[in-house]
């Protein structure tokens, strides 16, 4: 079954981005999430409000992507303001999974409206429709992160890890080669 990707949202201010959520967070729509945080870091942001409002649930790719992101950004000096990446209003299923799979401490949590500083603008994001390679890439990073982050993950996603880099070695042989 094929889902549709979910729909990302973004506000920037100074030092300051919220990406709204909006839909089920899978493996379609990780690679674009990943481009997102990377490129508002790149233009200063360094603290995140991440409206998880209207996300019913994350899955392990998605949530591998969240975590690698998390932990860049747990090794950045804090600001003023605490944690530098807060998850606004997970739900408790996504709360869980980030509790299970021992990655929750990478987030500040809180519950509420959102509570925005002045100056926001809207910033302008067309999705990343990524291939299946980089998707299979994507896929296979998160879950590797996922089982450094806590070693009990090792055994959830063993299999996953292999099947992955067994495709992934099967897509790159199957690449044309340039003719010298």
């Amino acid at each position: 079954m094929i889902t549709s990707a979910a729909k990302l949202m973004v506000l920037t201010g100074e030092h300051f981005a919220c990406v709204r959520i909006i839909g089920r967070a899978s493996f379609n729509s990780s690679v674009d999430f990943k481009t997102v945080l990377y490129e508002l870091r790149q233009k200063g942001c360094d603290y995140f409000v991440l409206d998880l409002s209207e996300c019913p649930l994350m899955d392990s790719t998605f949530l591998g992507v969240l975590a690698g992101f998390g932990q860049k950004m747990s090794a950045q000096p804090q600001g003023a303001c605490g944690p530098s990446i807060e998850l606004l209003n997970p739900n408790s299923r996504v709360a869980e999974l980030l509790e299970n799979l021992g990655v929750i401490h990478l987030f500040g949590v809180a519950e509420g409206p959102l509570k925005l500083p002045d100056g926001l603008q809207t910033h302008d994001h067309t999705p990343v429709i990524p291939g299946k390679e980089e998707v299979t890439r994507a896929c296979l990073e998160a879950h590797r992160t996922l089982m450094e982050l806590n070693p009990e993950n090792q055994s959830r996603f063993k299999e996953v890890t292999r099947f992955l880099t067994e495709d992934l070695g099967k897509m790159q042989k199957e690449k044309p080669r340039p003719e010298a």
